[in-house]
Parts: structure tokens; C-alpha cells; sequence
């Protein structure tokens, strides 16, 4: 494994860990908690992938739902359910959990239009949830692990990458967001109590999380 890959993936494991901090910190989940991850992976690349399904307290209180099939998942994590979709409504009925996370996917479901539908749907089928999106004004990509060439617009930073072999990240794969459109999209799908709190690396806003404060927890 290269520098720049074992770095990452250092960065990515202790980021991880302090925004699952956080969450605790902030819902502080009980038995009774029925929870929601929106963005299973059946496929697990390092050891943060499908990170709350390795470290939420009770896991039989935990449904995973994910656009992939479930099915060595399910023994990795036998007591967490699955459920698959076809990435726009959640097989849900409104509010049927109490907490919802969400890590690095709203990002990932196509344009504004499928963001906004996305949130919407997070909302809905929740009481408090908490997402996660990387600042598309951090100096780096973090997905390509480019630096600065995203700030030239989707279509060139796209040209871009199919140019260097990574058609993978580009089309609807990825449409980054800043601090500007995530206040609109939660303006938009109706949500008036969130917080967008920035997380910082060396000073940079890395990412942000969004969330509506759980009663009694501080913002």
C-alpha cells in the first residue's frame, strides 16, 4: 500500500471514530432505540466500512438498508437486519425509528432533485437523524484523493478523471455539496431544527454533519 493510501485510510479510520463519538454524545442511544444506517455495504473495503453495524451497542435494534443485496453481510452481522431498496423511497413507514445515521451518502445519490428526494426520505422515516458529506471545498477529493481539480466545476473535474482511469467517480457517482446548498436542501425538504456542524483536518472544514438535536442533547 502506497503512502498516500495508508495515510487515507489512517485519517479515514480516526475521522470515523470521532464522528460515531459524536453521535453517541448527541442521541445517546438506548435498548429501547429502535436505529436506521442508511448505506450498508455488502462489499467491506477497510475496517471503517459498515462502521455502525461493527460498533452500535445493540445491534438488534439496528436495520441496515442499502441499494446493494444483503447476503454475506448478514453473517458478518446476524443480529443487525437488512434491507435492500432501489435508492429512492425507503421501504419504511414515516418515523418508524428513532435514530437514523447516515455516513458519506447523500453524495453519492445523483443531483440535487435525488438529494433533496433523499433527505426528504431520511426525515420522514425518522425522529433524529444524523448524515455525514465531504466539503466540496476541501482542498483535497477526498474519494480520488485529487487535490484542487474538483474546484474547476463536475464537468471539467469529471473530464478530468476519465482522462486518469477513474470513470468510477464520475456522472452521479459523486455531486459534492458545500455549506451553502446542504442550508438549502434542509430549507427545502422542510426540516427547520438541524445543525450543519463543520469537522475540521488542519484547520479545514473536511465535512459536514447534519442532524436534528435529539431533546436534551446540547447542538
Amino acid at each position: 500500500m502506497s503512502t498516500v493510501n495508508s495515510l487515507a485510510y489512517y485519517f479515514s479510520s480516526r475521522n470515523r471514530h470521532k464522528k460515531w463519538k459524536y453521535f453517541i454524545e448527541q442521541f445517546n442511544p438506548g435498548p429501547e432505540d429502535s436505529a436506521l444506517d442508511v448505506g450498508f455495504s455488502e462489499r467491506e473495503f477497510s475496517n471503517t466500512t459498515n462502521y455502525i453495524e461493527k460498533h452500535y451497542q445493540y445491534p438488534h435494534r439496528l436495520t441496515a438498508l442499502g441499494v446493494d443485496e444483503p447476503d454475506t453481510i448478514c453473517k458478518r452481522y446476524p443480529e443487525v437486519s437488512f434491507r435492500s431498496y432501489d435508492g429512492t423511497t425507503f421501504p419504511f413507514e414515516d418515523k418508524t425509528f428513532d435514530l437514523l445515521w447516515s455516513n458519506a451518502v447523500i453524495e453519492h445519490v445523483g443531483d440535487y432533485e435525488s438529494q433533496l428526494a433523499f433527505l426528504k426520505e431520511v426525515n420522514r422515516v425518522s425522529r433524529n437523524f444524523f448524515i455525514t458529506t465531504p466539503n466540496l471545498n476541501f482542498p483535497v477529493e477526498v474519494h480520488t484523493r485529487t487535490p484542487f481539480l474538483h474546484y474547476l466545476g463536475k464537468e471539467r473535474f469529471d473530464q478530468y478523471l476519465r482522462k486518469r482511469g477513474k470513470h468510477w467517480a464520475t456522472g452521479d457517482y459523486m455531486h459534492l455539496l458545500n455549506r451553502k446548498t446542504i442550508e438549502q436542501l434542509c430549507v427545502d425538504a422542510g426540516i427547520a431544527n438541524h445543525v450543519i456542524r463543520p469537522n475540521r483536518l488542519f484547520g479545514f472544514i473536511l465535512e459536514y454533519w447534519i442532524y436534528t438535536p435529539r431533546s436534551g442533547a446540547s447542538a
